[in-house]
């Protein structure tokens, strides 16, 4: 019985020792189903690389050419003093610190990003404003089509020598709709520029490797509908848009003698808007310009954010003494912009009319620089 009793203990060792053993070590079933499940996320990490190796691969390339620098162009970084090169101007200080809050050379406003492959990235838009019916509204409306690109290549070139690590992009910025003070027959107070004009200068950018931005005044319309009516042309790849605030007014008031205003949020929804279309129509990136020169032009700033297809720059273009000038792009780009700064110059009424490297001194550099 003792006998008995020990070989019954021993084989209930043997049997739970290979129960334990079993439990600790994997099956093949058990194999197959983790390697199967380390394929599958190794595959879905794979096709997620491929996907977006496949996207950067496929993004459109850009249709533009910048206007490349003279041969004997010195960096913007050579040409300036080491005080410019730490300090901003005094003028654009204001009499407050003069510090500079962004590196000479550089466009992007403190903190912001640019995950776009947009013109801006690694350019400089010099643009000339108007419209080509109106001789008061522009250096656009003044010059016939030819000449007027012409005259624009010799102002880009200019700002490609001044900063030729930023080699300047051509650009026509044409107002697409023309605020009026006639509600006329939509009640918007507002006309549209023919089709046929749009087209002329689309082809001509396109035939010069330039960029074309359509600017709406939007009268009491909304800015998203506006956007709408340019989705045409919004789909070409060399297209992009401007909004003018000052023109924006509510019901029962007139452009050009209320002062208008554009709520942040409504140009998100532009932004939003193009963005999509962008992704839709596999264009190349964009631009959503954004003009201001009082503060009650453009409210609710902080509603306003790119995309990682849309660049946004904040554009101050009020005219006068350049020195106010200078301290205002201060207070409405420098402290205030959401990604890039925009600077106006007016042929005839700024007074003097800076010249590229002036501008350049501004802290941040403008990314678009737009004549009237």
């Amino acid at each position: 019985m003792k006998k008995l009793s020990l070989l019954f203990s021993a084989m209930l060792l043997v049997i739970v020792l290979a129960a334990c053993t079993e439990s600790t070590s994997s099956s093949p079933e058990n194999d197959e189903e983790e390697k199967s499940q380390s394929e599958e996320s190794a595959s879905d990490e794979e096709k997620e690389g491929k996907a977006s190796s496949e996207k950067e691969e496929t993004k459109p390339p850009q249709p533009y050419k910048p206007i490349e620098p003279d041969e004997d162009a010195k960096p913007l970084k050579e040409k300036l003093s080491e005080e410019q090169l730490a300090k901003m101007p005094k003028v654009e200080a204001h009499g407050g610190e003069r510090e500079r809050m962004i590196p000479v050379g550089e466009t992007l406003v403190k903190g912001a990003q640019d995950k776009t492959d947009g013109p801006l990235k690694n350019h400089r838009l010099v643009a000339y404003y108007g419209h080509p019916n109106s001789t008061n509204m522009g250096i656009l409306g003044e010059m016939e089509p030819d000449a007027l690109m012409d005259k624009l290549k010799e102002q880009t070139q200019a700002y490609s020598n001044a900063d030729p690590e930023r080699p300047a992009i051509p650009t026509i910025e044409l107002i697409s709709t023309v605020a009026q003070r006639d509600p006329g027959p939509n009640g918007k107070h507002y006309t549209r520029t023919p089709p046929e004009q749009i087209d002329k200068y689309a082809k001509l950018a396109k035939e010069n490797d330039a960029i074309l931005m359509l600017d709406v005044q939007l009268g009491t319309d909304s800015v998203l509908h506006q956007v709408k009516l340019l989705e045409k042309w919004l789909k070409l790849p060399h297209v992009h848009l401007a909004i003018d605030t000052e023109f924006h007014v509510d019901e029962g008031e007139t452009p050009g003698i209320d002062l208008g205003q554009v709520n942040g949020a409504e140009v998100q929804e532009a932004v939003d808007y193009l963005s999509k279309l962008v992704e839709e129509n596999k264009l190349p990136d964009k631009i959503v310009l954004v003009h201001q020169f009082m503060d009650e032009a453009l409210t609710n700033k902080e509603a306003i954010q790119p995309t990682e297809n849309i660049e946004v720059a904040l554009n101050y273009d009020g005219w006068g003494p350049s020195a106010t000038k200078m301290s205002l792009y201060r207070k409405f780009v420098r402290n205030e912009a959401v990604q890039y700064g925009g600077f106006k110059i007016f042929y005839d009424k700024d007074e003097p009319v800076l010249t590229p490297e002036e501008v350049l001194t501004l802290d941040p550099n403008p990314a678009i620089i737009n004549y009237q």
